[in-house]
């Protein structure tokens, strides 16, 4: 689906108008995207909603991986045992701080195995329902790659600050490129974050040549892998400390 059919079906669809309403309250929506999967994206975007939650801000993560979200797992949300509570919509329960929804709430981590029209739809009524009420930032975690449903996603959030996570690879190099030209060519506002770095090229010629806010380099840590679950774990490793650093600039460049 393009750009331009997104805009056009969201004066048709209520989904998308049902959406907007529910974030009208929300300060900042923060998508965190990446070029491909496999960079830690996922993790990035559950330790940057810590964080900020710990910096006193109210803040929300939404997991828009519909077909394989894993953002619970690394929260330690036993998907069995909470659930959401229904008010003017569904209300995303409260997880170490942070306003946390995600599909597994309703998949009990069975497979969803959908595809193409199928994701869109899921994406759509997942943002007509949630009730976020007041927050100062919402951070999204997007389906990874460049995918119809990860692009389609900027289009039903309102005035969307892409976060794009990158591995220091050659590989990931032409894929993150092509994100940030295409973030440029939207007018999206945009920042980059390099994740698991152990030395080499930090990609800050992209950012400066594709107009992207640099957020710094997050070191590669194996620690990583025996927090997860418990989220004052995950704060207290390496790459929360990375990760903290850049949320604070992310902060002051937004203001909130």
């Amino acid at each position: 689906m393009s750009p331009g059919m997104a805009r056009g079906e969201a004066v048709l669809d209520p989904r998308l108008a049902g959406a907007r309403q529910m974030l009208s309250r929300v300060r900042a929506v923060v998508p965190v995207m990446s070029a491909k999967g496999g960079v830690g994206k996922t993790l990035v975007a559950v330790i940057a909603a810590l964080h900020a939650a710990r910096r006193g801000r109210r803040t929300g993560l939404l997991d828009l991986d519909v077909t394989s979200p894993s953002a619970h797992i690394a929260l330690g949300v036993d998907p069995g045992s909470l659930q959401p509570e229904e008010k003017n919509g569904v209300v995303p329960p409260l997880v170490a701080g942070v306003r946390f929804m995600t599909v597994a709430y309703y998949t009990w981590d069975r497979p969803t195995p959908l595809r193409g029209q199928a994701v869109d739809d899921a994406i759509r009524e997942v943002l007509a329902v949630t009730n976020w009420g007041e927050l100062d930032l919402l951070i999204v975690d997007t389906p990874p790659g460049l995918r119809d449903e990860a692009l389609d996603t900027l289009e039903y959030l309102p005035d969307p600050r892409v976060v794009a996570v990158a591995t220091p690879s050659r590989l990931a190099r032409a894929g993150v490129e092509r994100l940030l030209a295409l973030l440029e060519e939207q007018g999206q506002p945009r920042y980059l974050l390099v994740n698991m770095y152990a030395g080499g090229d930090g990609l800050e010629d992209l950012a400066e040549k594709y107009g992207a806010r640099y957020l710094g380099r997050v070191r590669l840590d194996p620690s990583v892998e025996e927090a997860l679950g418990d989220p004052e774990k995950l704060l207290s490793t390496g790459m929360a400390r990375d990760v903290a650093e850049a949320v604070d600039r992310l902060l002051e460049d937004l203001g909130i």
